[in-house]
């Protein structure tokens, strides 16, 4: 009989299907933990925004809209780039790597005043999308 100091094949196989779910695990996390900080970091920028709102109306004695006439508004590249040039002093805070576009209307309702609204940037048909207005952040179907 021989004696071998090696491992076999199939104690090799079990190791490296132990690896492979461990790192799908780890990856789904990941994924899960940059999707929360974009949103997070979308928030912060609304609130940047509706603090920018305040100074715009007390110079203009309106709110900034980007799409005027409408209460409600379809975010995109134009919008996000028109308000960082009137709210957000002409910075790249809605830059495409956060990527999230947001847009903003002039409501004059009951408790709202304004919405800035946000929406994903993704090929996919359903993008997540949400928004602030009187009542707080809220998803975008009870904007």
């Amino acid at each position: 009989m021989t004696k071998s100091s090696g491992f076999t094949l199939i104690e090799l196989l079990v190791v490296v299907a132990i690896l492979g779910i461990i790192s799908a695990i780890g990856i789904i996390s990941y994924n899960g933990y940059v999707a929360g900080a974009k949103k997070k970091a979308v928030e912060n920028i609304m609130q940047q925004i509706a603090l920018g709102q305040t100074e715009y109306y007390s110079g203009e004695q309106t709110y900034y809209s980007t799409k005027s006439g409408s209460t409600t508004c379809d975010p995109d590249s134009s919008s996000s780039k028109s308000i960082e040039d009137e709210l957000l002093g002409e910075t790249d805070s809605i830059s495409d790597d956060l990527g999230y576009n947001i847009c903003t209307v002039v409501v004059n309702t009951n408790n709202e005043k304004y919405r800035i609204i946000a929406k994903e940037i993704t090929p996919s048909s359903s993008p997540k999308k949400f928004c602030l207005n009187g009542k707080g952040f809220q998803d975008a179907t009870k904007c």
